[in-house]
């Protein structure tokens, strides 16, 4: 039976630091399409990942929108 793992937590206030990772996550971990739906291309797991979810958070918590970095709406 598959175990759900709790997404990693969104520290505030957001550091520079946080800020150039959860970019990165963002950046690296993105949607690729597979005959078994949207799959992180970098984890090959059901899009978003843990990764990307955080780095989206994190982004967000620092009062950036989708928009400013780039991604489409979350899953």
């Amino acid at each position: 039976m598959p175990t759900l793992i709790d997404d990693f937590p969104v520290l505030t206030p957001v550091t520079d630091e946080d800020l150039c990772i959860a970019l990165r996550a963002v950046t690296v971990h993105v949607p690729e399409s597979w005959p078994q739906g949207e799959l992180c291309r970098s984890e090959r797991v059901p899009f978003p990942c843990r990764l990307a979810r955080w780095g989206r958070a994190t982004l967000e918590a620092a009062g950036f929108t989708e928009a400013q970095f780039g991604q489409g709406p979350a899953a």
